[in-house]
């Protein structure tokens, strides 16, 4: 590795001369601008809007566009006025917990290598950052800004990360934020256990960057001049469903079979949502199996009382015939 930036951290009265590298560096495949014909590079040319006239590099400014078409053109020496332009110093501001600081100001990351005889202060300033479990706040000016970062250890090494200024963080603005959505129980004990299937230890080195080694391969294909072998296709991802809870299901059983786990219908432990399904219908089925034999019996008492009013049927029709008997008694009587 190459040093970009060579400085000193300022601990308090303590200085330490280090050196800066890049910690990172990007693997993305580059590619340039040719003529499609004879595979010739493309150049621009540096050219001014106003007079037409190609450009060299000394005579390029900086200009800052105030609006109306006015520019204000900024020199070499109005940027070497400003503070800490040319400052090599790392000043440590505070220490503070690292969980208090969110991840989403990190910009880029630095390794720092003590140099010459600053290999005990180092030492010392990691171990003391190791034991604290602390982070310490700096500023630090690289390429001519000033810019706030962290320190923190890093597999024994002091590890620079800049970060962003809180103003450069945007704030959420959607609409959805106001609505009242409120998700149901299940699908909240559902969406759990999802997590609960999916979850793992993070090892970054089981993920690969699989576009980057297909374009590789194409590449490669068309240096040698062979055929290009077309990659299996990945599974589709499902539509949006209309039904979230059988998504979330699916989705649960899915996680399971990846990992290697039965279903949870063939023996697998139960979610809350499953059992307390289980225990519902159980609760049904019971009373109706005893409902059954009553039923029946009933069933068989009907023949019964249909026997009776079949008996009772010619005794209401004699009854019948022998009301007008009585009327001519009476009549005899009178």
């Amino acid at each position: 590795m190459r040093a970009i930036w060579k400085g000193a951290v300022s601990f308090g009265l303590v200085s330490i001369g280090v050196k800066v590298y890049s910690a990172t560096e990007e693997k993305d495949i580059r590619f340039h601008q040719v003529h499609r014909e004879d595979g010739g590079r493309i150049r621009y040319k540096r050219t001014c809007s106003v007079c037409g006239e190609e450009v060299t590099y000394d005579d390029i400014a900086k200009g800052y566009d105030i609006g109306g078409g006015e520019m204000v053109i900024l020199t070499d020496e109005d940027f070497a006025d400003l503070p800490l332009s040319t400052s090599h110093a790392i000043d440590v501001l505070e220490f503070v917990p690292a969980e208090q600081v969110d991840p989403i100001l990190y910009n880029k990351a630095y390794f720092l290598e003590p140099e010459g005889s600053a290999t005990k202060p180092y030492v010392l300033l990691r171990d003391a950052l190791s034991d604290s479990e602390r982070v310490a706040i700096v500023k630090v000016a690289l390429r001519q800004r000033e810019q706030l970062a962290t320190l923190r250890v890093r597999e024994g090494v002091l590890l620079l990360n800049t970060m962003l200024w809180p103003d450069e963080i945007r704030q959420p603005d959607f609409g959805f934020l106001d609505e009242d959505l409120k998700v149901r129980p299940p699908e909240l004990a559902m969406a759990s256990s999802l997590i609960d299937s999916m979850a793992g230890e993070f090892e970054p080195d089981a993920f690969t960057d699989d576009y980057r080694a297909a374009l590789q391969e194409v590449i490669d294909a068309k240096v040698e001049g062979r055929e290009v072998v077309q990659p299996e296709e990945e599974e589709a991802a499902p539509a949006a469903a209309v039904d979230l809870m059988a998504a979330l299901k699916a989705s649960v059983e899915r996680a399971r079979a990846a990992r290697g786990e039965a279903p949870s219908g063939g023996g697998a432990e139960p979610t809350p949502i499953s059992s307390a399904r289980s225990a519902k219908k159980a609760a049904k089925k019971a009373p109706a199996k005893k409902a059954e034999p009553a039923k029946k019996t009933a069933a068989k008492k009907t023949p019964a009382k249909k026997a009776a009013a079949k008996k009772a049927e010619p005794a209401k029709k004699a009854a019948a015939k022998k009301a007008p008997a009585k009327k001519t008694a009476a009549k005899k009587s009178a």
